[in-house]
């Protein structure tokens, strides 16, 4: 055990990062082997355990992305590939998400690739299908952002050295899947489902954390475009979307991810002592911290106008009353 902890970054890191591990790898097995029975309430259990444990496994992603996690960045990389197949986001690869991420702390700002939202605007009848799934609480536009990660290295040059990647992960997934249909066909419907419920917690968790400022330049180098936002800038366009500050373990269903504000005040503290951290930065000083019934019920209310919406920097959030946040802001989808 002592060889194993010597490769964590922090000292304290082994036992909760194992005991985090051990639920992720039993909820995705079980998750799958519940699909298989015939019994409706397992078959439900099933969905719910796999979905969180992609959930869980996607934070770690996060994790390994601030190195965080292990002492050497190599180490971080490969568990951020494993972590990847886990999620269904092996079509990407760990460094693209990592760079992605880093953009996002360095710049204060959400960079990506392309924004979306003005293409979206040139094909109504898309925005219109998008807009009605939405409306019955179906994730289309997570769905479509994941499914670009798959096709624009087959239209954008500089994304084509994923080609050979996203055949080979289509192949191996496809194959994989195959097999579990001819065990249980229900895989085919129970896997989606269960997938959706993974990207609406994921969104839920993204859409209300920042007021930042998008912009195209991912495939560039970082511009002057964004040295006008300060530390400053930063902590007040920060939100802590802390699923319960009375009873802290809750958070632990999002592997603390809802504590963003010290999150980005101290990149490189692990997921576990960022409660602690919280009380300790900030006491009783909330005025970061959003209010969680306010949030679902603007997630509800806004679920359709937010697919192209985009706050400006000034919005006043209203402890996360009327916030209508923004959609597509994903780590995991890196362009």
């Amino acid at each position: 055990m002592k060889n194993i902890s010597s490769l964590f970054r922090f000292d304290d890191a082994l036992v909760p990062n194992l005991m985090a591990w051990t639920y992720v790898l039993l909820a995705y097995v079980l998750g799958f082997t519940a699909f298989m029975s015939e019994t409706v309430w397992v078959n439900v259990a099933g969905i719910i355990l796999l979905a969180h444990s992609m959930v869980i496994a996607a934070y770690f992603i996060h994790e390994c992305a601030h190195d965080s996690l292990f002492k050497k960045s190599s180490h971080n990389h490969i568990f951020g590939e494993i972590l990847l197949w886990i999620t269904g986001a092996s079509y990407s690869d760990y460094e693209s998400i990592k760079h992605k991420h880093v953009r996002h702390h360095m710049d204060r700002a959400d960079i990506v690739s392309f924004d979306f939202r003005e293409k979206l605007l040139k094909y109504p009848k898309i925005l219109k299908t998008i807009q009605v799934l939405e409306y019955f609480y179906i994730p289309a536009l997570e769905v479509m952002m994941h499914a670009l990660v798959i096709i624009l290295p087959f239209i954008k040059a500089s994304r084509k050295h994923l080609r050979s990647r996203i055949i080979t992960v289509l192949v191996l997934r496809i194959s994989f899947f195959t097999a579990l249909a001819l065990i249980s066909p229900k895989v085919l419907l129970l896997y989606p489902i269960s997938y959706g419920i993974f990207l609406t917690v994921m969104r839920f968790m993204d859409v209300h954390q920042h007021t930042y400022d998008l912009y195209e330049t991912l495939d560039q180098k970082r511009g002057d475009e964004v040295k006008q936002y300060d530390r400053a800038f930063e902590t007040r366009n920060t939100f802590s979307n802390v699923l319960s500050l009375k009873y802290p373990w809750l958070n632990l269903l999002v592997l603390n991810f809802s504590y963003h504000n010290v999150h980005h005040d101290q990149q490189m503290q692990p997921w576990y002592r960022l409660p602690d951290l919280h009380k300790k930065l900030y006491g009783e000083d909330e005025k970061q911290v959003l209010v969680f019934s306010n949030l679902l019920k603007s997630y509800h209310t806004y679920r359709v106008q937010r697919v192209i919406n985009s706050d400006d920097a000034n919005t006043d959030v209203h402890k996360g009353k009327d916030f209508i946040g923004v959609d597509g802001v994903s780590f995991l989808t890196a362009h």
